[in-house]
Formats: C-alpha cells, structure tokens, sequence
C-alpha cells in the first residue's frame, strides 16, 4: 500500500480537531513514526456517500461495458463518492471489487419489475406476481445486503401511475428479504405504492415524491429511511412534455409531483423521517454529482451539516460502514476549505484517499 500517512485538520460535524494515520490502507488513531506528513490543516472528512447510484447504466439508456462501468466509478471517486449504494443495475459490476483504485459499491442486485412496467431491459420482468418472493431471494443472494423492487410505474392501460404489487406479496417478499439477511429498497413516484410497502416492512423508499401526511407518519412509525433523489426530480418536466400527448393523465400527475416536491420532502424532513443523499446517477442523470444533490437537501430544509452528513458519516453509518475509526479503510477527503460553503467547494476535495492511495481532487 506504500509509505505511511499522516493527516491533522478539523472533523465534522463536531469541528473538532483530527489527527490520525494511514499503514496498509488502513486508519490509525496510533502514531506511526516516519508518516509522510500530507495534510496539516483544513476539514478532513470520510469518502462520501452516494446512496443511490446505477453504476453500469449508461447516461440516456442502456448498458454500459465494463469500460463504461470503470469510468463512471471513476468519475465518483474524482468527486469524493468513495462509497455507492448501487440501487438496481442490469450488468454485473463485480470486477470493480478487483480495482483498488475504484470506490466500493454495495449493490442491491437488479430490479425487480413486471413486464412493461419499468425501462426495458434494466429489470428482471416476473410473468406472475406470485414469483416476487423467490425473485427476492435470489437477488438477496446476488447483492450486498439489499434488494431493489420497482413499487410503481406507468400502467398504460389506464395512462397513469399504478403500484406493481398487491400488499399480501410484498410481505411474503419483504419477509423473504430479511430471512436472507437483506433490507429492501423500492422506486416509489406516486401516493398509492407508498401504504403497501410501508406496511410490509420496506426499509427504504427511494424518490417518495408521493408521499402525504398519512404516509410519512407511518415512515416515522416504521423507521423507513427516504432516498430522495432530488436532482433527478428535477428532471420530471422532461417527462411530462414527452408523455403529455399520449398519456396526458400521468402526465399532470408526474407535473403535480413535481412541484410539490420540496414541501413534501420537507414536510417527510420535519416529521423526522431519515433521509440520506442519493443522486439516481445513471440513465437521466450523469455521475459525480453528489455535492448537487447535498446542496438541494439544503433546499427542502436541511441545515448544511445535515445535508452534509445525509452523504457521509450519516449515511456510513446506515450502511453499516465505517467512518474515521481506528482500523477503518483509509478512504479519506480533505478540503483546504469548509466542504459546507458550497457545492463546488464540495465537489472538488483537495485530497482524494482511498484504501491508503493518494489522489487529488
């Protein structure tokens, strides 16, 4: 792993003063003689977060190549994500595990949809709802601890938007999760999908652009956890003026979310619903955006230190990884400036660590 490190500099969210060191790819709270001594002052910081981040879909459709695959990490690991909650992707991204050089993703496997309900060929399509249990299963198996369901898309049928599963399946499924030791996770736009998976023991909801009063109650009751992804909401008037013609219905639906969205992810903020930073990288939106995504936690009411921790020691913790701990990988960001004072001040660390190697930012 190279020469010992030696870092000093301010913690968050305390402020207090850190002192620690690197050997072998690992933190040390010990000294070890003879560290190179790389930082001195500024904010030091564990890897961030990005909690829900498709490495493997390409930007605008599509599966990326495994030169694809490394590049997009590449572009989080540019930015500081040194950890990715990879919710749903269509290829195999395994071989990153081999790349020290690369941030380390927990994946949640693929989706898991019926046919013609999600974006074709990202999910594995069940011809009866009656197989959700076992495909749970088995993507339990394949991930790292979570598993993706798709709660609701678009129903042509009646041109709007419509849950995937009946209540009774996605306990039976969610259950099936936990026994296997996984927590599940579910894409969510609307109102209706949201009182069956919470019931059912989902534990996460990623976007929950639908959710009201009744339901972010029953989140709080739950300890269900929101993933908002809110630069990727930003991208629904997009989708409205492409379905507006065909599907006009679903199409003032997905404006309604839209412009509500802040005071409804507020309101989800203030009922004291947990909420961690994910950016939906992959398909609409491009990597290396998790400092964008922080800043708009800012906007729905979040103090900067909060949004901030939304997308590191927060989020590290949720995830059951650590932080700046004795023994902790060594995957470390340093600022020369408060990382709180703006999104470009967030996205490009003057210090990139990961696993013990040095990268600037």
């Amino acid at each position: 792993m190279g020469e010992a490190l030696h870092l000093q500099g301010r913690g968050l969210p305390g402020e207090d003063s850190v002192e620690l060191w690197v050997r072998d790819g690992l933190i040390s709270l010990e000294p070890i003689a003879g560290a190179d001594t790389v930082a001195r002052s500024g904010w030091i910081l564990p890897g961030l977060v990005d909690a829900h981040c498709h490495v493997g879909i390409k930007y605008k459709g599509g599966h990326e190549d495994e030169a694809g695959a490394i590049a997009q990490a590449e572009t989080e690991r540019t930015v500081g994500a040194l950890l990715l909650r990879d919710a749903g992707s269509p290829i195999d991204t395994r071989f990153i595990d081999e790349r020290e050089d690369l941030p380390k993703i927990i994946r949640a496997g693929r989706h898991i949809a019926m046919p013609k309900r999600y974006i074709p060929g990202l999910a594995v399509d069940l011809e009866n709802e009656s197989q959700l249990p076992e495909a749970v299963a088995q993507q339990a198996i394949l991930g790292d601890g979570w598993v993706k369901l798709v709660g609701d898309w678009i129903d042509r049928s009646v041109g709007d938007l419509r849950p995937l599963w009946s209540d009774d399946i996605l306990r039976d499924a969610i259950d099936a999760a936990h026994r296997h030791g996984a927590r599940v996770t579910a894409h969510v736009f609307s109102e209706d999908a949201l009182p069956g998976l919470i019931n059912a023991g989902i534990d996460c909801i990623e976007h929950g652009t639908g959710l009201t009063d009744e339901t972010i109650e029953m989140m709080v009751e739950h300890g269900t956890a929101l993933v908002p992804t809110l630069i990727n909401i930003a991208t629904f008037p997009d989708i409205v003026s492409t379905a507006a013609q065909k599907f006009p219905i679903y199409a003032r639906h997905m404006a309604d979310l839209h412009a509500r969205v802040a005071r409804t992810i507020g309101d989800a903020h203030d009922a004291g619903v947990t909420i961690y930073a994910g950016t939906d990288a992959g398909g609409s939106i491009v990597h290396g955006r998790i400092a964008d995504e922080v800043a708009a936690l800012t906007g729905i009411g979040m103090s900067p230190t909060e949004a901030l921790g939304a997308a590191c020691w927060d989020a590290r913790s949720w995830l059951g990884r650590p932080g700046l701990e004795h023994g902790a990988p060594a995957d470390l960001l340093v600022y020369d400036t408060d990382p709180r004072t703006s999104a470009e001040t967030l996205a490009a660390p003057d210090l990139v660590i990961l696993r013990g190697q040095i990268f600037r930012g």
